[in-house]
This record gives structure tokens, sequence and C-alpha cells, in this order.
């Protein structure tokens, strides 16, 4: 067989996002991040553990008619942290960026301490702060180290 024969084909989108090179076999866990069930009826590819020169392996997600707000950009950097954004339009990449680690999310993720003041019902916005090792809590200090998924806000 020739590589034209062997080669894996997707199809292209029209107007959407790509998420590329993203952690191999955490692609279900990008869904999450996106709010992606597969209820929205919009079209929505994903490639795990395919080959990549510059991972070994990676995931890619492609999702018809959705661009990423930064806030999903931020979480989806502490899960994928060697992943690109590729704009299409118009079946053409417009705009194509890497995710940066930012120094902090807010209003994003629950915090896991049921005694933390933002699980108290007061009108406080949760504040994590990025580090090497996970995310911490500003007001309680706790740190997710895992599962950051898992912890998204609904």
């Amino acid at each position: 067989m020739t590589e034209k024969e062997t080669e894996l084909r997707v199809s292209k989108i029209e107007n959407g996002t790509v998420i590329d090179h993203v952690t191999a076999g955490e692609a279900l866990r990008v869904l999450v991040i996106l709010g992606i069930d597969g209820s929205e009826g919009q079209p929505v590819s994903v490639g795990m553990n395919v080959p990549s020169d510059r991972l070994g392996r990676k995931d890619v997600v492609k999702v018809e008619g959705m661009e990423l707000s930064q806030e999903e950009v931020d979480v989806l950097s502490l899960l994928a942290p060697d992943a690109t954004i590729n704009i299409i339009r118009n079946y053409e990449v417009i705009e194509k960026s890497r995710v940066d680690r930012p120094e902090s999310v807010v209003g994003v993720l629950t915090c896991p301490n049921t005694n933390c003041i933002t699980n108290a019902g007061e009108p406080v916005e949760t504040y994590f702060t990025v580090t090497d090792g996970g995310v911490q809590c500003r007001y309680c200090e706790t740190i997710i180290r895992e599962d950051i998924t898992d912890h998204i806000e609904p």
C-alpha cells in the first residue's frame, strides 16, 4: 500500500475550531471543558493517539461552528499545555495560536474544599492561581493537582 492509501482523512470544517497537539488521551476531557456532550447537534471530530512528530502521539479535536472563549482556552492550557488553537473560516485557517498557561483562572473552576468561602453561598467568584503542580485556591489554598475537568463550574 502506498502512503496515500493508508492516510487517515477527516473532513475539513467550514467554520469553527481545531484544537491540535492535545496531550494523547485527553481529547474527551477537552470535550468536557468545552461543554460538548453530543446533544448540541454540531459536528465534532476527535482523533486520539494519532502519530505526531513533535509529541510522539497526540489528540486532535475539531468543532464545527464554535470559537473558544479565553476562559475555555485558559482551562484547556492546564490540561494540554502544548495545544494549538486553529480558527477556521470558509475552510481556511485564519488564526493559529499556541495556548499559554495563565497566571490565574477566575470563575471557571469550583473549589473541592466544602469549607471554602466560594462554597458557602456567598457572592464570591472562584479564583485559582496556576502553579507548576496544579491550581491553588486563593481563599483556602486547596490545590487541585489532577482531574481539573472534574472541577469545571457547570
